[in-house]
């Protein structure tokens, strides 16, 4: 039996609290309300958010003797009268303990005798009741979730696959923003009261203070997260630190990176914080079904699961059935669904518990409460970049599409193939998908992408990340925590069928049969090419060396931060938040989603925080780490660069590597470059010219564009430009990668209003950066 939530439509809500309203001396002048709600919205009951074991999973362990539930709010106490677990004869149904989280939003479930569940045996669980400490609401009715055991016991220690900031070797990861929670995912679910501030710590050494903070647990991203009281100290090395005592739900201690993967021991890792604080909001790139404008989107079929990708880490927690909606205009009913983000694809998943209703309209709305790992709230589509928003799109079904199995259709290293052992080597495996929609993020994950040794089963490779390409959603890719070891014979398997990866159709299309390849590690031929360290340099969206940037045009927006060595009075045409005025005119003003750092004075009275001492010097260390990426990215420090075959890279298909231009520079015309992953989505390109990259043309009226495929990424692509660049003068086109030039990046030319988008980093060591009716958005690492 499914779950079942209240199926009142938001007009019927609306009418209640108008009634309410009516009669209650409790509705303000200024619209709140502390019962119903506040701000205009109504209260809604509490709902259940996740549970664990999941609904209708199936193996699930005997000595599994937890069960969770995680709810939406805080709600009063729990007890075993109103949290059940039952099964049929011959089986007798158990009888356990309920406890809560310190939060009041989980409650834990125990079983007390027997010690063990039955083999084999379908049990359900029932939340009869449950009322919310804000609200005093109630659960529209009980809630209940089933699942079945396995024969045997788990004696399996889990292990974390994943962390933020992120596990770095040999060095920690630096210039992490200062106001970053941290957080680590497990490949398991995990005992929530076994995760707590006492062995999940974050320390650093005298004269710095060791930061107080709160840690919480989220069942539905196995993830646990240490949120500081204040923000971190500057420049400082920190040591996270999850302790051996923390299990999964059948007891099992954690197997952590300071022993064997069969012993239980901490789990560290090391970061050092930078200068800056991360202000930039984040952003729904993607939409499933894809957002159009005006919209809606039409023909979208009744059984195709909704879904939103962000532009960067979000924080688990405030995605949910509050912040995640999807409704309908009576007499259509609201779907009921859940709702769950996954960490690696950076993907919120909302899954009707059923099919949409034929030839009717429905709008998804992501509200401006959902935040990134900083805690910074949405931008989305109805306010300026700057203004934190909703993110509202809005589709009409048809009828559904039938059932389709999803297969492999290729995969990187091939069957029987070779991979060099370099630190970003990873496994990928690229899905053909009938349907049309991308892989359900939800089922690509450390259960269903398995590889270990062929000749020791035992030693399964532990992933860092296991996550799907952004753009196709078709590409998984298999990153080893740790780097492979070299001449060894690996087997990778993907899971198929109930419990192996799935579609984004209701009820998700599976594969037929797992599908298994082997591929032997080698010696790197050459040197590995990794991505250039942008270091403090990397959120910047802009650059402006000595000499400033200019913006032209009201249709500018730089998501990431905007700098220069210069005074505060060279940065011009643009704002960054009420008050940070940057010479701005009725016909230039672009919006900075970040922060602006120069040298003083500050741009207004109004903005006392910019054009200071302390952001002079964090510019001054930006522009330092960009030359010093620029010099990484030169022949003399990058030899081996390949010839294209052409100076002109218009109409070319590249594959991954370095290329120099022979007589000094580089064009894209007549054409646009497209460069191919061929499946791996760590892949890096570097382009190597003497003097100068133009792209667009030939002529003024033709912008050409950079087009990723197979996986491909923005973060990897770096264009060491010796002069300057100019992108697509008239206007229009999508640049890709991180162009750093020693004299000025130039994008589209006065006047233009066709937006040019860049998906990486204009950064000048020298000259200015111009750009006019320009998007900039900076790819998150």
């Amino acid at each position: 039996m499914h779950p079942k939530l209240s199926n009142f439509s938001r007009a019927h809500k609306w009418l209640m609290l108008a009634v309410a309203c009516t009669f209650l001396a409790a509705c303000g002048d200024d619209g709140r309300d502390s019962i119903l709600g506040i701000d205009d919205n109504v209260a809604l009951p509490p709902t259940v958010t996740v549970v664990a074991p999941a609904n209708n999973s199936t193996d699930v362990a005997v000595n599994s003797t937890v069960i969770t539930a995680q709810f939406s709010e805080a709600v009063d106490p729990i007890t075993a009268a109103n949290f059940i677990l039952v099964c049929s004869s011959p089986c007798s149904s158990p009888t356990g303990t309920v406890a809560m989280n310190a939060a009041n939003t989980v409650a834990t479930y125990t079983v007390a005798n027997p010690t063990e569940l039955d083999e084999l045996t379908l049990y359900t669980a029932t939340i009869t009741s449950a009322t919310s400490v804000r609200t005093n609401l109630s659960l529209a009715q009980p809630f209940e979730w089933q699942f079945t055991t396995a024969e045997a016991l788990d004696t399996t220690r889990p292990q974390v696959t994943s962390t933020k900031p992120l596990t770095a070797s040999p060095e920690p990861a630096s210039n992490v923003p200062v106001n970053t929670t941290v957080s680590a995912v497990f490949n398991e679910d995990m005992l929530a009261s076994t995760i707590t501030s006492s062995n999940f710590t974050v320390t650093c050494a005298a004269p710095c203070v060791s930061p107080i903070g709160t840690v919480s647990y989220d069942s539905s991203t196995h993830s646990a997260t240490f949120t500081a009281d204040e923000n971190l100290e500057f420049e400082a090395t920190y040591t996270a630190t999850i302790t051996s005592s923390v299990t999964d739900l059948a007891g099992n201690q954690l197997a952590g990176n300071q022993g064997s993967a069969d012993t239980e021991s901490d789990y560290t890792w090391q970061f050092v914080t930078g200068t800056t604080v991360d202000t930039t909001r984040p952003r729904v790139t993607i939409t499933v079904p894809t957002t159009t404008n005006p919209g809606p989107t039409d023909e979208v079929p009744v059984n195709t699961g909704i879904t939103a990708v962000f532009s960067e880490d979000m924080l688990a927690t405030t995605i949910n059935e509050n912040s995640f909606t999807v409704t309908c205009e009576e007499p259509c009913i609201s779907p009921v669904g859940t709702v769950n983000y996954v960490v690696a694809s950076r993907s919120a998943v909302f899954s009707p518990e059923d099919n949409l209703e034929e030839d009717v309209t429905y709008t998804a709305t992501i509200e401006q409460t959902v935040t990134d790992v900083a805690g910074n709230l949405l931008a989305g589509n109805q306010a300026p970049a700057t203004n934190a928003s909703d993110y509202i799109w809005a589709f009409t079904t048809v009828a559904p599409i039938p059932a389709d199995n999803i297969s492999v259709q290729s995969t990187e290293p091939m069957y029987n193939g070779m991979i060099a052992v370099c630190p970003s080597a990873s496994i990928n495996a690229t899905f053909e998908i009938p349907s049309g929609t991308r892989l359900d993020p939800n089922t690509v994950n450390h259960s269903t992408f398995i590889i270990f040794e062929d000749a020791d089963p035992a030693n399964t490779i532990v992933a860092d990340s296991i996550q799907l390409d952004l753009d196709t959603g078709t590409i998984a890719t298999f990153t080893p925590q740790n780097q492979l070891a070299e001449n060894i014979t690996y087997r990778a398997t993907i899971k198929s069928g109930a419990n192996g990866v799935k579609d984004l159709m209701i009820p998700g299309n599976e594969m037929v049969e797992d599908y298994v390849w082997i591929f032997t590690t080698e010696p790197p031929t050459e040197s590995c090419l990794e991505p250039a360290n942008l270091r403090t340099v990397e959120p910047f969206g802009s650059f402006g060396g000595i000499s400033g940037i200019t913006n032209q045009g009201l249709l500018t927006v730089i998501n990431g931060d905007l700098g220069t060595i210069a005074a505060s009075t060279l940065i011009t045409g643009f704002v960054s938040e009420p008050g940070c005025e940057y010479t701005i005119t009725t016909l230039n003003e672009g919006k900075v989603n970040g922060k602006i750092y120069t040298a003083p004075p500050p741009p207004t009275v109004a903005c006392p925080q910019d054009g200071t001492a302390v952001t002079e010097a964090i510019a001054i260390q930006a522009r330092l780490d960009a030359e010093a990426a620029y010099l990484s990215l030169t022949p003399a420090n990058m030899p081996g660069g390949q010839n294209p075959g052409n100076e002109n890279l218009g109409n070319l298909t590249l594959a991954p590597g370095i290329y120099t231009a022979q007589s000094g520079a580089f064009s894209i015309q007549g054409g646009d470059l497209t460069l191919d992953a061929q499946g791996n989505q760590n892949a890096v390109w570097v382009f190597q010219m003497a003097t100068t990259l133009t792209v667009g043309g030939p002529g003024a009226d033709f912008p050409q564009s950079v087009i990723l495929v197979n996986g491909a990424q923005a973060k990897n692509i770096f264009w060491q430009v010796g002069s300057a660049a100019t992108i697509n003068a008239a206007g229009g086109g999508t640049m890709k990668g991180t162009i750093i030039a020693q004299e000025g990046v130039s994008i589209s030319t006065s006047g233009n209003v066709n937006i040019v988008t860049l998906d990486g980093r204009a950064l000048s060591l020298g000259a200015s950066v111009t750009m006019v009716n320009t998007v900039v958005n900076v790819p998150a690492e």
